[in-house]
């Protein structure tokens, strides 16, 4: 349903919101093919027990231009494509291309009007009433695409301090981290709380090797002697498209990289440490286990890669335009 049609769709003596802007929710979402107004997409209370357990999602930023004329979708392909295959890996029916997610998400920008930064999150779940307590492979889904505004955290200090958590990183030999599951991060739910409880902001954790995996929403990477050290895709991460971003970043640079198993006890002997997510855009660590890493605030190379990459996703970079998905903002065209 495009746009126009939906506005035109909407019953007038619907007596539902079609927002609650007071909580950053917007007039409309997206559901199944439809856009339709916020407030009606809705479920029964027991559709989301056992269906849950298998659901996918992706978290994908538009960010404003810095010349104000235009929203930027970040790497939108290369979110909708792992999307597919978390979709794939968790033996869910994703029944939408990916033109017709992107188109979507356009969509779905332009009929809630945000002339501002927004968080965007395609998800994939079985749809209806689930008696069964094991969801059965090719179970017809719901595709939803939802929006809210965000403050990005590039342009100002955001630092945090870490902790290696008790919580060992879930495996793929149990479940592959590799999927953007909505289960997996219950494991990293129980690091965060624990590491919340003891008194710091967020968790570091371990693989079943007892290597430096990823936090509970964000890979993570060490700076030694001007090398920036990430665990490899090996490790219990999910294949990160910041983290992917980030090095790319580096490269480009001239900033040495290596991708490695790295132990716990290098975390203590880093100069630099920074999270890498969509969400947490790239977020300096200044302390682990109160132990201060290198002077105890943001490093140089932290520093150097949030401005590139604000740079980048404000479209104020000459490279890598092609993971800037532009929607034209009304007027600024």
């Amino acid at each position: 349903m495009s746009v126009e049609a939906a506005r035109q769709h909407r019953d007038p003596r619907s007596s539902a919101p079609l927002g609650d802007p007071e909580f950053g929710n917007p007039e409309w979402i997206w559901r199944n093919g439809s856009l339709i107004p916020w407030a009606d997409a809705r479920v029964h209370v027991n559709a989301v027990g056992h269906a849950s357990v298998s659901a996918v999602f992706e978290g994908v930023k538009a960010y404003l231009s810095a010349d104000g004329t235009r929203l930027l979708a970040f790497r939108l392909d290369d979110h909708l494509d792992r999307l597919a295959r978390s979709a794939r890996i968790c033996r869910l029916d994703l029944p939408y291309t990916r033109e017709r997610l992107r188109a979507a998400v356009l969509d779905l920008l332009r009929i809630n009007g945000y002339a501002e930064d927004v968080y965007i999150r395609p998800w994939v779940f079985p749809s209806g009433v689930i008696r069964e307590q094991m969801v059965p492979a090719g179970t017809r889904c719901d595709v939803v695409v939802d929006t809210w505004p965000f403050r990005s955290g590039l342009s100002g200090g955001d630092s945090c301090r870490a902790t290696v958590s008790s919580w060992i990183r879930v495996g793929d030999a149990s479940a592959p981290p590799r999927a953007k599951a909505f289960s997996n991060y219950h494991n990293g739910r129980l690091a965060l709380i624990e590491a919340r409880e003891n008194g710091y902001d967020w968790p570091i954790m371990l693989n079943e090797r007892f290597k430096v995996s990823e936090g509970p929403a964000a890979c993570v990477a060490i700076v030694r002697d001007g090398t920036i050290i990430t665990p490899s895709l090996t490790s219990g991460l999910l294949e990160s498209i910041t983290r992917d971003t980030v090095l790319a970043l580096a490269a480009g640079m001239g900033i040495p990289v290596q991708e490695r198993e790295v132990d716990r006890s290098e975390l203590y002997l880093a100069d630099e440490i920074f999270f890498m997510g969509t969400a947490w855009e790239i977020l300096p660590v200044t302390s682990v286990d109160r132990l201060s890493v290198g002077a105890g605030r943001v490093g140089p190379i932290a520093s150097l890669l949030r401005t590139e990459y604000d740079r980048l996703v404000r479209g104020r970079a000459d490279h890598h335009g092609e993971w800037l998905t532009e929607l034209p903002l009304p007027g600024g065209e």
